[in-house]
């Protein structure tokens, strides 16, 4: 966001406004000054960009001489993004701007085994229900994102197998929610919008990061070059299926043994607790023993640390994150979780991979799935090649 048009790149309307969208107000010759662009071609994308709201008068500077320049800046306000972050019993709505500011939010218990017409129904309905709430009609809306518990084939939306989403297999997520909202409609699985939320709001400073999510599940979402990752087919960051091991005895959901997921999950620290005589029946609960200073809960939660370190010290090798960030239920257990990952990354990983390597709590807490999904959307329709083709426009007018 915000960045600064490399050296020979074509300088279109869209390059133009990340320059603008730090927020930073800038008259036509400071503009001009940033991408070599000529004044007079400056002034006619300036002016393509006031037309599509897209930026907006903000004052005057200091004259030295005559009458003083005008000053732009990016208008978060010119539209709004819904984004719904859909978990295996939770749904979190919110309503944000185009520089991801939260307006409103939503959250209620909603089990996705319900099927994908009822809990899109209820998002739609709920959705509408928030615009209604901050006062924008239904003209406003840029798009809608969505996060789904499940592996996603980003380019059409469609859950592909997921194993805790009954009657969601293939199912078309865009164009039933584009049925309901004529907006453009994008969907991908929730550790990935979960990591976009993550490093739109608390971590834009670093470029490579790791998103892990340690609840029910184990999942990784990847930030390579400031954008999501997501390979091939959009399978990118399932860590949770990685062998681990000392666990080849450990049956997993997928039909194999030794899986993260099966060994380090909340609901595999739960069981075994559970096998001890200590009652629990998932992620919160193990969270809860936990805080409460369970030394059996501590233990457990320590070692799934490892176990997720172990897998993450390969990445590190692989990938060479600048930062690595913790998030999911089970992270609300305290230290001891981080603790676990941090102790086995520097023990295996490379020095030079390790030298700058940041490991830290995520930050921006239940709303960064919702945060992250209505994120998708705005990158994806202010992205610089999108904003200069010749239909943009015409989109933006008409909603």
């Amino acid at each position: 966001m915000g960045r600064r048009p490399s050296p020979g790149a074509s300088v279109g309307a869209g390059a133009l406004l990340q320059l603008l969208r730090d927020g930073v107000p800038r008259t036509r010759s400071e503009l001009s000054a940033l991408t070599g662009l000529a004044r007079s071609t400056v002034t006619g994308r300036v002016d393509a960009l006031l037309a599509a709201g897209l930026i907006a008068p903000s004052g005057e500077t200091a004259s030295t001489g005559g009458r003083p320049p005008a000053t732009f800046a990016f208008n978060p306000a010119a539209r709004i993004v819904l984004g719904a972050d859909l978990g295996a019993t939770h749904a979190r709505l919110a309503v944000i701007d185009l520089a991801g500011n939260v307006l409103a939010v939503a959250n209620a218990d909603l089990d996705i085994a319900l099927g994908p017409k009822a809990v899109l129904d209820w998002t739609i309905d709920r959705g509408r229900k928030l615009l209604d709430q901050v006062g924008r009609p239904a003209a406003d809306l840029l798009g809608v994102g969505i996060g789904l518990p499940g592996p996603v084939e980003h380019s059409t939306g469609r859950a592909v197998n997921p194993p805790i989403m009954p009657g969601w297999d293939g199912f078309d997520v865009p164009g039933y929610v584009r049925e309901r909202i004529p907006v453009p409609v994008m969907c991908d699985n929730d550790v990935n919008i979960m990591a976009l939320g993550e490093h739109f709001t608390a971590w834009p400073e670093y470029e490579h990061l790791l998103f892990i999510k340690a609840a029910t599940g184990i999942g990784c979402g990847i930030i390579a070059d400031g954008k999501v990752y997501r390979g091939a087919q959009g399978a990118a960051g399932d860590m949770g299926h990685i062998r681990v091991a000392h666990a080849d005895d450990v049956h997993c959901r997928c039909g194999n043994t030794g899986c993260l997921e099966a060994v380090a999950s909340g609901g595999a620290i739960a069981a075994k607790l559970t096998e001890q005589g200590i009652p629990a029946g998932g992620s919160l609960d193990v969270v809860e023993l936990a805080r409460s200073g369970s030394v059996p809960a501590l233990r457990l939660v320590r070692q799934a640390g490892r176990d997720i370190g172990e897998v993450l010290a390969g990445a590190v090798n692989f990938f060479n994150p600048s930062i690595i960030v913790i998030g999911g239920s089970l992270a609300l257990a305290g230290d001891h979780l981080i603790a676990g990952v941090r102790e086995v990354i520097y023990q295996r990983s490379l020095p030079l991979a390790t030298r700058h390597l940041r490991i830290a709590a995520a930050r921006t807490g239940e709303s960064s799935g919702a945060i992250g999904a209505g994120v998708m959307v705005i990158e994806h329709a202010l992205d610089p090649d999108r904003l200069d083709s010749a239909s943009f426009g015409a989109e933006l007018k008409n909603g």
